[in-house]
């Protein structure tokens, strides 16, 4: 008889199990309270017991842990500083999702060779969750791959689901079973449909195949996760933050019975991939807020050491120190200087957005 399975396969390689990973790279006293804490916080801004904005900023991608470490050390330090008026979560992405080919992020291919070495990538990825943890700096991640989070989702404040994953039927019963506040970004197009869909399908129950920390193959029943949010990132060749498309955005939530939060993403079609134009998006955006604004709870950055990205070169001893390899990114003075201007400019203005 011909075969009729696994034509296109040329192997299975087997990974160690979420468990022998986790036991690899165990969670410390100290890191779990950083998540709890994180969580708990997002959580109480999402439900208007804290009046403050969180912030999601960071690398476009993590691909050099040593800068990325010395880029949370420097978020630690500002974090102090604004934290009256802004939370700050450091990004940090492993799992790039592309149109076509490209580099698909630290678990797949750690060492930026093609050589995929995916249990290294999980092993490496969950030690610098770790370490940025125990820093006291909760992390974001956008989950892309519906398995990675049984191996790294303990480490993880908060999830956005991307724009071209936010319709996926996948992504929407893995987020109704995750452990932190999930932000759907709307689609490519501008459209919010599919982000507000998938808000509403992943507060509610699901049962799908996944992974056990065991790694068998199991049927995954969740409870449903209430704090899905609306993530604006623009879309269509426009952005989407200014006042009027906030106002149809809360509408629309309002029409899908869903609470009015909103996180606008200064990055992407809302600063045309300029990098440099994100400041601007977040002084409107912060404006917003001071006039009075009740439901622009959160904001996003892309941004790293140094400004702009690079390619990956052949020979990666020639990377540049703290710059992108994927988007291009704020560099860290830039950045300092827009997080505290936004800190300045709120406070004062946020106390009539908490309801206890």
């Amino acid at each position: 008889m011909q075969p009729t399975e696994n034509l296109n396969i040329e192997s299975f390689d087997a990974l160690p199990t979420p468990a022998e990973i986790h036991a690899r790279v165990p969670l410390s006293e100290r890191g779990g309270q950083t998540v709890v804490t994180g969580r708990r916080t997002l959580e109480r801004i999402l439900d208007r017991q804290d009046e403050r904005v969180f912030v999601v900023v960071g690398p476009c991608s993590i691909h050099d842990p040593i800068a990325g470490l010395d880029y949370a050390r420097r978020l630690r330090a500002l974090a102090d500083e604004v934290e009256d008026t802004l939370v700050l979560v450091m990004r940090v992405y492993f799992e790039k999702p592309r149109t076509s080919t490209g580099w698909k992020g630290f678990v797949n291919d750690p060492r930026m060779d093609d050589t995929f070495r995916i249990e290294e990538g999980l092993e490496r990825a969950r030690a610098f969750l770790l370490a940025v943890a125990e820093l006291g700096v909760p992390a974001a991640t956008e989950a892309l791959d519906p398995i990675a989070p049984q191996y790294l989702g303990d480490l993880v404040a908060w999830t956005a689901i991307g724009a071209r994953t936010s319709e996926s039927q996948t992504h929407r019963e893995m987020s109704s079973g995750l452990s932190t506040p999930v932000g759907f970004k709307n689609g490519t197009d501008g459209s919010l449909d599919a982000a507000i869909n998938g808000i509403l399908s992943a507060s509610r129950p699901h049962s799908f195949l996944g992974v056990s920390a065991e790694g068998r193959s199991a049927v995954v029943r969740t409870r449903g996760n209430r704090y899905g949010h609306l993530v604006l990132r623009g879309g269509g060749d426009r952005p989407n933050y200014d006042t009027v498309s906030i106002a149809l955005a809360e509408q629309a939530l309002a029409k899908a019975g869903l609470a009015p939060n909103i996180v606008v993403d200064c990055s992407h079609a809302n600063s045309f991939k300029r990098p440099e134009l994100q400041p601007l998006v977040m002084r409107d955006c912060v404006n917003q807020i001071r006039l009075g604004n009740g439901s622009i709870v959160g904001l996003m950055l892309e941004s790293f050491l140094e400004a702009g990205n690079q390619p990956i070169p052949t020979d990666l001893s020639t990377l540049r120190y703290g710059c992108s390899v994927t988007d291009g990114c704020l560099d860290w003075p830039t950045t300092e200087a827009t997080l505290r201007e936004a800190h300045a400019t709120l406070r004062g203005a946020l106390a009539t957005r908490r309801r206890d």
